[in-house]
């Protein structure tokens, strides 16, 4: 038989047999051992340097710029907001 793969749009949904089937599992029976341990600090903070594995929470905001500097930042093009976000966590790095 061949190999069966879904994605989340052609995933079947589960029976009740298997919601029924996991409900009764407890808490104790599950096996976490192939889990690395969670640190305090790795839920708390989030690391400071994107290097290409870490991919930061976006969060839309509004904010007010002077017209020029708003102008400079799109002076290079598309992208402003990147590298906006770029000057920003540049000098948030060298504040900590």
């Amino acid at each position: 038989m061949g190999m069966v793969s879904y994605t989340p749009k052609t995933m079947p949904p589960a029976s009740q047999e298997e919601w029924d089937r996991v409900a009764a599992i407890k808490d104790e029976e599950i096996d976490y051992s192939d889990i690395p341990p969670l640190d305090t600090l790795s839920l708390r903070s989030r690391p400071s340097v994107d290097r290409g594995m870490y991919r930061p929470i976006k969060v839309a905001v509004t904010c007010k710029l002077d017209a020029d500097v708003l102008a400079w930042l799109k002076q290079g093009g598309k992208g402003y907001q990147t590298r906006l976000n770029s000057i920003l966590r540049q000098v948030m790095v060298h504040a900590q």
